[in-house]
């Protein structure tokens, strides 16, 4: 029998000597070979035997080798699934529980009674710990919310269980319940989900709905992640259910922004337009937010007709007719002339984003890895209609892995230095003006490079990059972008989707005449 082995022969195998060694592992295979040749032979030999003969050989022949088989062959048996699954069923079929929660929707007699071990629930909550610590009985009545009373059951098998699946619309909810309840790891998750998620469809929309509840929880990480997905992405939210419910403070927020990526400060009008008459906010309000928007980047035409046109305008008139005035000498006079009476360094003057020809072009460049690509360009001077007829060409140079002027290569042939391409370089982008001008005088140039992706099936804008005329590039440009994958978050069908924007920038030296 196996079991009457003894140990201290097995042991002795690893510790003796090499020649008894030898002769105790040729003993062990003759046995096998007798005992085999026993069997074939058709003698009567108990398989037991031959299987005890066998494992005697083996053992002694790994012996010597036993440590070094066991950390080269080491392996992990992982059989967390099914201890998930005994959980999940301990929570399901109620077995052994020694607690029953009674959840109590607020303002209504609706009651869900769950089942649970205290053990389970103390050790993944201390809120729980001190709840079942204070219990009177078996039962322990918690009060919820409605949302909140929705998902319990499923906050509860997330205790049990260590995984959840979520839904845009419970992930509020569920945050909730993590935070009164100090289910950190839960908490964290869910707040990665929402910024993670921010460009998924919902039918009424969800993002606005985020940031306030981030506003709520002091959650600074989520107020910023909405804030930035609405301000880069506000043409497809000004189009939107979603638009009607954002509040006045995000309103007003939203507004004050220059980074707002949109068709035309024309389009911000229209939908602050739209706003104020589905909201009816204070008349304070809808003063603050209507002098928020930039009508010197509107063009006269359009400015003439809200005069005429727009109720909102012309019921709010007395609050924005110095800005609308201005605007109209902005668009008569060179910038120049008109900096000499008025400071031309405010927002009022400053372009937004603008995603309409007049400020840049879009630009596809297909297999981005391959080679360098150049692209040219026009935009309008500047945006007065003082210079509505003059013209900018640019030039874009896209090189996929450009090494810095320091480590590239000498061409002495040629009398220049050429661009080396390796796999240490990184992506690159260039926007010059093809020729100057003394139209340029007073003027500065921010170039804006936008990078669309696509996430949850919908096309957003995925990062956004600013670089100003005594640069001409963006140095952080793609520099954490993987190119070469075509899965990359960066990339739209193995293509780099690039929208870019030339702003003209009225020159910070220039000082209003007082």
């Amino acid at each position: 029998m196996l079991s009457d082995v003894p140990a201290s022969y097995i042991k002795s195998v690893g510790q003796g000597d090499w020649a008894a060694h030898t002769e105790r592992e040729k003993a062990g295979k003759d046995d096998i070979k007798t005992g085999r040749e026993m069997v074939n032979s058709g003698g009567n030999v108990p398989a037991v035997v031959y299987l005890a003969s066998l494992c005697v050989a083996l053992c002694v022949g790994a012996a010597l080798k036993s440590d070094v088989v066991l950390e080269n062959s080491a392996t992990t048996l992982n059989h967390s699934m099914a201890l998930v699954q005994r959980m999940e069923a301990l929570l399901t079929q109620g077995n052994g529980s020694d607690v029953i929660l009674r959840v109590q929707t607020l303002n209504t007699d609706e009651v869900k009674v769950i089942q649970v071990h205290s053990l389970v629930l103390t050790l993944q909550s201390d809120v729980f710990d001190e709840l079942l610590q204070t219990r009177n009985s078996t039962a322990m009545v918690l009060r919820e919310t409605p949302d909140c009373a929705a998902v319990f059951d499923k906050f509860i098998r997330y205790l049990y269980c260590g995984d959840i699946t979520v839904r845009l619309n419970q992930a509020i909810p569920l945050h909730k319940l993590a935070t009164k309840y100090h289910v950190w790891d839960l908490q964290q998750g869910l707040t990665q989900y929402m910024t993670q998620h921010l460009s998924s469809d919902s039918p009424t929309g969800h993002v606005v709905s985020w940031y306030q509840y981030g506003v709520q929880i002091g959650d600074v990480t989520l107020q910023n992640s909405c804030l930035q997905y609405l301000s880069w992405n506000l043409s497809s939210v000004l189009q939107s259910a979603e638009w009607s419910s954002v509040s006045e403070e995000l309103l007003l927020s939203l507004l004050q922004r220059s980074d707002l990526v949109l068709q035309s400060e024309l389009e911000l009008y229209e939908a602050l337009e739209a706003w104020i008459n589905q909201n009816q906010p204070s008349g304070d309000t809808a003063e603050s937010a209507l002098k928020a928007i930039r009508y010197a980047m509107i063009s006269p035409q359009h400015l003439f007709h809200l005069q005429k046109k727009s109720p909102v305008m012309l019921k709010y008139y007395e609050s924005v007719r110095d800005l609308l005035f201005l605007a109209f000498q902005f668009h008569a006079a060179s910038p120049v002339q008109l900096a000499k009476y008025f400071d031309v360094n405010c927002s009022l003057f400053t372009p937004r984003n603008y995603l309409s020809p007049a400020w840049g072009s879009p630009w596809v460049i297909n297999n981005p890895t391959r080679d360098d690509r150049s692209f040219s360009f026009q935009t309008q001077l500047g945006p007065s209609g003082y210079d509505a007829s003059k013209r900018v060409t640019w030039n874009a140079l896209f090189s996929p892995r450009w090494l810095p002027l320091s480590v590239r290569s000498a061409y002495p042939e040629q009398g220049s230095l050429q661009p080396t391409r390796t796999d240490g370089g990184r992506p690159r982008i260039i926007v010059t003006p093809a020729t100057s001008s003394p139209d340029f005088a007073g003027v500065s140039f921010q170039k804006t490079v936008i990078v669309s992706a696509r996430k949850q099936g919908k096309v957003v804008v995925r990062h956004v990059y600013n670089f100003h005329q005594s640069t001409e590039e963006a140095g952080d440009f793609l520099l954490e972008a993987d190119l070469q994958r075509r899965a990359s978050e960066y990339l739209i069908d193995s293509s780099l989707y690039l929208h870019i924007i030339v702003k003209p920038l009225y020159h910070s030296l220039i000082v209003a005449k007082k």
